[in-house]
């Protein structure tokens, strides 16, 4: 057998946010060992340029000095070398994300992406890990939660443990620290919670409902075979939110107000967006995790890695992220179509769906997606969301065009023997091709619209499909800045036409101009994100503008005065009506298509 390549990882100065790295190789490569550090981190699809986080690189020739060279930004390699070569170098950990790696004296979180030297030609090797504890006093009683393999070691202990190859070894992030640790078994498999951060939260329901939710997953699209524990991972900050999927678990942020409280008995908007974010990392064991795209399949964490079919890892994920949670009665019919409005009305205003397509967006994710700036909006639209709207009119495609014989869940059940269990990536029109297939349906008009058309047809195609199950879709205009769709309006449609908009947005309850949407009054006026608007009609503008500004009718001219940097700037924009742009879905009395809706809304159990 191979010798394993040896990494050790100490938490070596918490209060400076620095662990300290070593890796060993027993026999390094004769003409100079090469190491590289991934550029990306899978799930994201942004370079991170991780490298940038390491501090000197020094190595060593059986405990002799060694000269190494940088050969590119992520890129050593040592000198020749016959004995065993060891690096030891340092890695700055201050991103309290899910993402890269933090570190202080309350706890310390690592993602492999971020520590972890490959050895070059010895990626398939096995990758062992021995962790240490940090030797600042203040850190005292730390524990490690983490699904790597572990070889010594307490069960929430520091120790080593050894993973199979370099791939797996950086898809199990490692938390430390004194969280709070609580299990619960789905479907056999024991489950993990570790908690991190101040907070109060009634555990046990968080352990219960969390188990109906995989449980559910687990049922819809079969038990993985390698898929022996699962551990979710959660950092509780004051505001946050995000969630990035691996092989066995999954690291969460919520913020405080999120978890449930022992006096709730009902679920809170804030618990039902973390029991969602709960339940789409879960979908991920399944795809994106184990059902590839054929780009993926090796990835190249070198550089970015394109593929048109972000659409359906993200957004079918998206579409059965709400799906999971009213399959298992965590929330009602009424609040899934509610969550299910929200991720439409992102789509509906978004300009940039004219001029982006969903299969575009994909493949754009490295530069346009995750690099947005203010004219993002009128550029672009989100896998994620359209993602989830593809998904939610195949899904309704299929049980029409198959009388309920047919759903997304078997599509996704052949995916997964095909691609999932036997590690072959899914070609880029492979969803389409498995679809049609499975459901003896010719589907290729739908993709084409779908897939790679832009503008409203797919919107106009799902308010059919949603009245096959007893549903009818609404767009009403915005109501406000925190108005996030999904719900019926309080202003009546008769005074909408008497309701003004000039076609920008502010951030939080400042002045300050972040967005301007295409062809608006606003835009035509000349305002520009960035601006401070100071005046308003010759007032002083406050938090309360977005409301005098529905307060005016449609044709009358405003004046604005703005700051743009330090010039002031007077702008004349004549007010519109507001653009029909949230949606919100209505249940209909309708026997024949409520029959149909309770099927779809029921769980679709695997062979």
């Amino acid at each position: 057998m191979s010798e394993a390549i040896q990494y050790t990882v100490v938490p070596s100065n918490p209060a400076g946010h620095v662990f300290t790295v070593t890796v060993t190789v027993e026999d390094p490569d004769p003409s100079g060992q090469i190491f590289t550090l991934p550029a990306w981190i899978p799930g994201s699809y942004l370079v991170r340029d991780f490298a940038k986080h390491l501090g000197p690189v020094r190595a060593e020739c059986d405990g002799t000095p060694c000269a190494i060279r940088k050969l590119d930004k992520q890129t050593w390699q040592a000198a020749p070398c016959s004995g065993s070569l060891r690096l030891t170098y340092e890695v700055y950990a201050w991103d309290l994300s899910v993402r890269k790696a933090h570190l202080d004296r309350t706890h310390g979180y690592f993602n492999g992406t971020s520590l972890f030297l490959a050895a070059r030609g010895r990626e398939r090797r096995p990758q062992e890990l021995c962790l240490q504890p940090p030797l600042d006093p203040s850190c005292e009683g730390w524990q490690v939660a983490t699904t790597l393999p572990r070889r010594t070691g307490d069960p929430l202990g520091f120790g080593r443990f050894l993973a199979k190859d370099y791939d797996e070894l950086i898809d199990h992030p490692v938390e430390m620290g004194l969280f709070e640790h609580a299990t619960f078994d789905a479907s056999g498999i024991p489950h993990e919670i570790a908690i991190t951060g101040r907070y109060r939260c009634d555990t046990q329901r968080l352990c219960r409902d969390l188990k109906a939710i995989c449980e559910g997953h687990l049922r819809t699209f079969g038990i993985p075979t390698d898929l022996d524990r699962y551990l979710f991972q959660i950092m509780v900050v004051g505001s946050g939110y995000g969630g990035l999927e691996h092989r066995s678990s999954t690291s969460l942020i919520c913020s405080r107000g999120d978890l449930p409280q022992l006096d709730e008995a009902k679920i809170s908007d804030g618990y039902r967006t973390l029991l969602a974010l709960a339940s789409h990392e879960y979908v991920h064991n399944w795809n994106v995790k184990r059902i590839k795209p054929a780009a993926f399949t090796p990835f190249d964490l070198s550089r970015e890695c394109h593929t048109t079919l972000l659409w359906a890892f993200e957004g079918i994920t998206a579409y059965y992220e709400p799906l999971g949670l009213v399959r298992t009665g965590l929330i009602r019919p009424q609040s899934f179509l509610e969550l299910i409005g929200r991720k439409l009305t992102d789509v509906m205003r978004r300009a940039g769906r004219f001029k982006q397509s969903v299969a575009q967006s994909s493949f754009d994710a490295w530069t346009k997606f995750y690099q947005q700036d203010e004219n993002a909006t009128n550029a672009i639209v989100s896998y994620y969301t359209k993602g989830a709207m593809v998904a939610l009119a195949l899904d309704l495609t299929l049980r029409r065009g198959t009388d309920g014989s047919t759903c997304l869940d078997d599509v996704m059940r052949a995916l997964y023997e095909r691609h999932g269990e036997t590690g072959v990536g899914v070609p880029e029109d492979g969803v389409q091709r498995v679809a049609s297939e499975v459901s003896g349906l010719d589907l290729s008009g739908f993709f084409e619209m779908a897939l790679h058309g832009t503008g409203d047809a797919l919107w106009e195609e799902l308010v059919e499909l949603l009245r096959y199950v007893g549903l009818r879709a609404h767009l009403r205009p915005r109501e406000g800045m925190k108005d996030r769709g999904g719900k019926e309006g309080k202003v009546p449609p008769s005074r909408w036409e008497t309701r003004g908009d000039l076609g920008f947005g502010l951030r939080g309850t400042s002045t300050k101009v972040v967005w301007v949407r295409e062809g608006s009054p606003a835009m035509v006026a000349g305002l520009s994100a960035g601006d401070t608007i100071v005046a308003f009609d010759g007032l002083k503008a406050t938090s309360s503008l977005p409301d005098e500004i529905a307060a005016r009718a449609p044709g009358e001219v405003v004046t604005l005065h703005v700051f743009r940097r330090d010039e002031l700037h007077t702008l004349e924009a004549i007010v519109a009506r507001p653009p029909l742009d949230t949606a919100w879905i209505e249940i209909l009395d309708d026997e024949p298509g409520a029959a149909r809706r309770r099927a779809w809304l029921q769980p679709s159990e695997g062979s």
